[in-house]
């Protein structure tokens, strides 16, 4: 007996009335069991009980101000709230849902005569209320093929589908215990530097500042920056970390190196904000933006530069100062391991400072070699011990290899390695301009002021000797601002930094 097209399924099964009928009620395909009515003149009144099968309000029979729950018969009446009583308790062979749905009750009949014979024939024995007497229904043709095929591939589909629901549920549930202990590290961080300087602002602050993220500047792997204008009239950058990794690592690492020193050519970290998940960090605003837009924009080449030879070597110059002063000025070594165009942001006199600290590691200064469990940084900027230990130990000299690699970009207004160049001996620049300046070959940049071209050959000088694969032919920073000081004349070209391709000389053009 199916009682779904019935607006009130509960009303219809309880008023169902089996008198004087040769049906009975039997137990269900599902179960059957006791349940008890129960009238509420509150309809909050269960708020603060533990009844553990507890189905209702039922719409259909409540009112207004009278609201009527079923409950399990096997609940103890005793826990019962004050302002509810008992109705009646009822035997129902069927299935109850929290949303008030009986799925079927089954009916049986006490055997007949002539049904014995109708049903061993393959159909329905059925019964005649009017005639009181039974009747024999022909059951319809099975299942063909085809529906057999169909029930078959749909119950495999619903199995798959159960079973990708079921390892969601599990993922979705890791992945919050995991960020729930990112919070509590976090948390506990800035706990104990508290007495840092930058400000703790909340997310509905950093909406007003950010004029609800309205302007965004850019876009990367950790998130958005937005611009924005703190209370006091003052310009910042609010970068949004949506795509943290390492238990919170990154935003815990930037805040515990740059939101404790200060340096003209280190970005000034303002404030942040960790809320639940959002976590944010507020910097001063660099209107000129990052480096990497003014040397490696499609409409610049080395022929058309943006940036003078001039700006070029006083940007180089600010950038080794930060990097000396983050090996050298501070209580602690702090190794910044992705010095690279990106995160080099000039201010509007176009100074430079490093920005984006989310892979740093403070050391102290007495250790010269640092322990890492994998390689970090990005692709083209990332020294070769830190892929093996065979070419050296990881140490500060990893940011100067790094440096020395931006400054090749610097200087050829190019990535490193370009294999959209037509000239094939030039898809590796730092090999085809070691080849030029070893064979004393003029470089084929442009040069516009008397001095640019003593320039160009200084900075990749310094730049071959900072990328040398042994890191003990590295010099350190200090040294590297000595050899960005001195006269061309004086400067060594230094070892091929690198294993050479199989480009003959004679070939480059």
């Amino acid at each position: 007996m199916d009682v779904h097209e019935s607006t009130c399924p509960l009303k219809t099964i309880l008023s169902f009335s089996l008198t004087n009928s040769k049906f009975s009620f039997i137990p269900s395909i599902y179960y059957s069991q006791n349940f008890t009515i129960v009238n509420c003149s509150e309809k909050d009144a269960w708020i603060g009980t533990d009844f553990y099968e507890l189905i209702g309000p039922i719409d259909c029979i409540s009112s207004e101000n009278f609201f009527v729950y079923v409950i399990s018969a096997y609940e103890s009446m005793e826990k019962l709230p004050s302002s509810c009583t008992i109705s009646q308790t009822v035997e129902i062979s069927a299935e109850m849902t929290p949303n008030d749905a009986i799925l079927r009750a089954t009916l049986g009949w006490e055997a007949l005569g002539g049904c014995h014979h109708c049903e061993k024939s393959g159909h329905y024995c059925g019964y005649n209320v009017t005639s009181s007497s039974t009747i024999c229904v022909k059951q319809n043709r099975g299942l063909g093929p085809l529906s057999i095929s169909l029930i078959s591939t749909g119950t495999s589909i619903g199995g798959i589908v159960l079973f990708a629901l079921v390892i969601f549920l599990i993922y979705k549930s890791r992945e919050s215990e995991k960020e729930k202990e990112t919070q509590l590290k976090v948390e506990k961080f800035l706990e104990d530097y508290r007495t840092v300087n930058p400000t703790r602002y909340t997310y509905k602050e950093l909406k007003k500042i950010t004029s609800k993220f309205k302007h965004r500047l850019g876009q990367g792997g950790y998130g958005s920056v937005f611009r924005g204008k703190l209370f006091n009239g003052i310009p910042v950058a609010v970068k949004m970390l949506e795509h943290l990794k390492g238990n919170g690592q990154e935003f815990i690492n930037e805040v515990a190196t740059i939101g404790r020193i200060h340096h003209f050519h280190i970005v000034r970290l303002l404030g942040f904000c960790s809320e639940g998940t959002r976590r944010a960090l507020v910097y001063e605003f660099m209107p000129n933006g990052s480096l990497e837009k003014f040397i490696f924009s499609k409409t610049n080449s080395s022929s058309h530069r943006p940036l003078s030879w001039e700006k070029l070597k006083k940007i180089a110059f600010g950038v080794a100062r930060g990097v000396e002063y983050l090996h050298q000025g501070c209580n602690q070594r702090i190794l910044h391991f992705d010095i690279k165009p990106h995160n080099i942001l000039l201010d509007h006199n176009f100074q430079p400072k490093i920005s984006d600290f989310g892979l740093a590691k403070l050391c102290s200064k007495d250790i010269s070699i640092v322990s890492l469990t994998a390689a970090r940084g990005t692709a083209g900027y990332i020294a070769p011990e830190l892929f093996s230990r065979n070419f050296g130990e990881v140490s500060y000299k990893s940011d100067v290899y790094s440096y020395g690699m931006m400054l090749l970009e610097m200087v050829g207004c190019r990535k490193n390695k370009d294999p959209a160049v037509e000239i094939q001996s030039q898809i590796y620049f730092p090999e085809w301009i070691y080849n030029r300046m070893r064979q004393g070959q003029e470089l084929c940049l442009e040069f516009e002021e008397d001095g640019d071209e003593g320039i160009a050959r200084k900075l990749a000088i310094v730049a071959l000797w900072c990328i040398q694969w042994n890191p003990t032919e590295r010099p350190s920073m200090p040294i590297v601002l000595q050899m960005l000081e001195a006269d061309l004349q004086s400067l060594e070209i230094p070892p091929m930094p690198f294993v050479s391709s199989d480009v003959e000389t004679g070939a480059i053009n």
